[in-house]
């Protein structure tokens, strides 16, 4: 084990003036390595200081590059397609709350626009890469949804990417309606599953469990209905959805006998 000895200290015996001589040896050839490491990196940045200096300004070009790009560029592309969203929403809003006997109209109007201003499909066409294009496909894919053009729908809506704690699952489950009214089950039964999964709140979650428990019930797979009926019951007891547990519930384990 290793002694610690005070500056000055005088060896009392050979072998400690022999490892004392090790020590300082030792040290030296330390402090030699250091300073031909530096020596040699010196050496290195001299011989290359023009490629360097290249490096750091492709860097610098791209770095002010980009943020120069989105103030210039992006910030105003995102304010404009903004802007043109708001009548097309407008004309969707309309459509979800008006009269049913025109509300194809409107889903129209706020697809392909009106009054001037674009539609979802012209805003995702004209303003790719933009929040507002984004969420122009979860409109167009809603309205479609809601005009029976399903394989439409599912197009749009898959093309729609959200983190949001609503929207996402909303978008997936209505893959899932879609799929659906195609009479695809299969397919419907896995995007109900996505849909329930993929955010856990007390609104999309228990509505996308009780979509796949009846979806699977369809395909014969009473367990995996059980199971998600048990968790609406168990986890979201509260949920409108839980007032339909039982019946689905008793058809289920019924199916298991």
């Amino acid at each position: 084990m290793a002694t610690y000895k005070k500056r000055g200290y005088k060896p009392k015996s050979k072998e400690e003036e022999v490892e004392q001589v090790e020590d300082q040896s030792t040290t030296a050839e330390v402090f030699n390595t250091l300073d031909e490491g530096a020596s040699k990196t010196e050496e290195w940045v001299a011989a290359n200081q023009k490629y360097i200096f290249i490096f750091i300004g492709v860097v610098a070009f791209i770095v002010l590059g980009y943020l120069g790009y989105q103030k210039l560029v992006q910030e105003p592309k995102e304010q404009e397609a903004s802007n043109e969203m708001f009548r097309a929403q407008q004309y969707f809003n309309d459509a979800v709350t008006g009269n049913e006997k025109i509300s194809d109209s409107l889903y129209g109007l706020a697809l392909n626009g009106g009054e001037g201003k674009y539609g979802f499909i012209e805003i995702i066409e004209n303003y790719g890469g933009t929040k507002a294009a984004n969420l122009a496909n979860y409109y167009a894919g809603f309205s479609y949804l809601n005009m029976s053009k399903y394989e439409e729908a599912i197009a749009y809506l898959d093309e729609f990417k959200s983190d949001d704690q609503m929207l996402g699952p909303l978008a997936l489950g209505g893959i899932g309606d879609a799929f659906a009214q195609l009479d695809q089950p299969e397919q419907a039964l896995s995007y109900y599953e996505k849909a329930a999964e993929t955010k856990t709140n007390s609104l999309t979650t228990p509505k996308f469990l009780l979509k796949a428990a009846i979806t699977a019930l369809s395909l014969d797979k009473a367990d995996v209905a059980i199971t998600y009926l048990e968790r609406i019951k168990e986890e979201f007891p509260s949920s409108v959805e839980a007032n339909q547990v039982e019946v689905h519930l008793g058809r289920a384990k019924a199916a298991t006998n």
